[in-house]
């Protein structure tokens, strides 16, 4: 057994801060082996994304620094050039030097190639996960709602057959291919709001798709399809030598159709057993180490991308069947806002025998898992890597019980918040109030918003006028992150 820890990250899509019940002060679904994650290990109650959407969460929890700093870090098209550039130094690369094996399993919804749109689904697609540090992935393609709907491992799609290659639009429809639009009578789920392109599987998706039907996923055993890589993964690693593995869960994220194990279970519909497979696929990870004699030189931290959403493209019935649930938890917003439920999720970290079990109020970011498991593993990072993340390990063990001074929230529109311990302050910005498809708030306004948490986490009341000074301080705290 090595003496350094394995790590793993189980990072959700689309899990809210009141999806999971350990949360929960009214149980309305059950999650057990997540509540038994959090009973060995920390619960955090002041845990952020660094952004509201899946990209750009993605890129700066990897990379250490905001997306906001970088153009092209929006949401990735399903056909996107890898977002994250291989000279970039990556949370994969930190580990590597340390010595450690590497994987991603599940998805990734970073791009892949050098180019958008030029990809050759049907050779090898590079760059690739192989050049940001991972010595295996298994991955989505791109998302579960965005076409190609396949896997690829280590840079190629799996199951291809040569003689039906891979063709990938986002421009136009590809003739003689039928899509939701034109076609409403194949489909077994229909869509609420867009999503009616290519079809796959009797669901239509974001762009257009021709060809790799061999290769193309069901959505019903993606859980499994993960589970079964991550296991692998894990059972494949040798002795002695420590890994890291980033397991991207799709079981929320849209189109949801859970395995038939979990339908009908919850009483919430497709999204609620969305949520019952997502604790199962923990379930699993957590046997497996146990099974290996390995969960207690094991890091387990579990967390999202962003807050929940429920009406996100397609009429599955989770608003109809939402029941006295409430996926935000007692926050306000959601996914793609600026208020808190846009990106405070729920977050865990596990370290048996070494972390004492606890609720942590402490404010911590994902931003700063590299710079704090560097400190961890005694490693430096190189000039110019990770420039946001901070050293914050002392609050990720339970030691700290303050954590960050401040941290910066961004939305779907890219608008900038910052919140310290007692107080939010929401940038003035463009776009529209609310995403009225999904029902949520945005939190964009052309007036400043200021909320004292302390006593308003549901951000009902603006103390802009109210509190000039802290406004004032605030608002320069946010352009000195800005310009750093």
């Amino acid at each position: 057994m090595s003496s350094r820890p394995n790590v793993i990250f189980i990072y959700a899509d689309d899990i809210g801060y009141g999806d999971l019940s350990c949360n929960q002060t009214v149980k309305t679904i059950s999650t057990p082996n997540v509540e038994k994650l959090a009973s060995e290990g920390i619960r955090f109650t002041n845990a952020y994304s660094a952004a509201a959407t899946s990209t750009p969460a993605r890129y700066a929890m990897l990379t250490g620094e905001y997306a906001w700093r970088r153009p092209g870090t929006g949401i990735a098209a399903g056909n996107a050039g890898m977002i994250i550039t291989p000279e970039r130094y990556t949370l994969a690369d930190m580990f590597k030097n340390a010595g450690y094996a590497t994987a991603v399993v599940g998805k990734w919804h970073l791009g892949l190639g050098a180019e958008t749109g030029k990809q050759n689904w049907n050779g090898l697609v590079s760059p690739n996960t192989s050049d940001l540090g991972f010595d295996y992935s298994y991955i989505m393609a791109a998302t579960a709602d965005r076409t190609p709907c396949v896997y690829m491992e280590n840079g190629r799609v799996v199951g291809l057959d040569p003689a039906d290659p891979i063709e990938v639009s986002y421009n136009k429809p590809i003739p003689g291919e039928p899509t939701g639009k034109n076609n409403p009578e194949l489909l077994t789920l229909h869509p609420s709001h867009g999503h009616n392109q290519a079809i796959v599987n009797g669901v239509s998706r974001i762009g257009y798709m021709k060809g790799g039907h061999s290769a193309r996923w069901k959505d019903e055993n993606i859980a499994d399809s993960i589970v079964a890589h991550a296991i692998g993964f894990i059972e494949n690693q040798q002795s002695g030598t420590p890994f890291f593995l980033y397991m991207g869960t799709n079981d929320i994220h849209v189109p949801r159709i859970p395995h038939t194990r979990f339908r009908g279970k919850s009483g919430m519909g497709a999204r609620g057993d969305a949520l019952l497979s997502f604790d199962w696929c923990v379930g699993e990870i957590m046997k497996t180490l146990k099974r290996l004699k390995l969960d207690k030189n094991t890091i387990i931290v579990l967390s999202s991308d962003n807050g929940p959403v429920v009406d996100d493209g397609y009429k599955d019935q989770a608003v109809e069947l939402l029941g006295n649930h409430r996926p935000w938890g007692h926050l306000r917003g959601g996914k793609y806002s600026s208020y808190e439920a846009g990106s405070r999720v729920p977050c865990i970290l596990r370290w048996k025998g070494t972390v004492k079990p606890a609720v942590s109020d402490a404010m911590v970011s994902q931003i700063d898992w590299m710079a704090s498991f560097a400190q961890l593993l005694d490693i430096a990072l190189p000039a110019g890597a990770g420039p946001d993340s901070e050293q914050q390990l002392s609050a990720w063990l339970g030691k700290d019980k303050a954590g960050r001074e401040y941290v910066i929230e961004q939305n779907v529109n890219n608008n900038l918040s910052i919140r310290t311990r007692d107080w939010k302050y929401i940038a003035p910005g463009k776009g529209s109030s609310k995403y009225t498809s999904a029902n949520i708030e945005l939190g964009n306004s052309q007036e400043p918003q200021l909320y004292r948490l302390s006593d308003d986490e549901g951000e009902q009341v603006n103390r802009a006028s109210e509190y000039p000074q802290v406004l004032q301080n605030l608002q320069l705290r946010l352009e000195q992150v800005k310009l750093k």
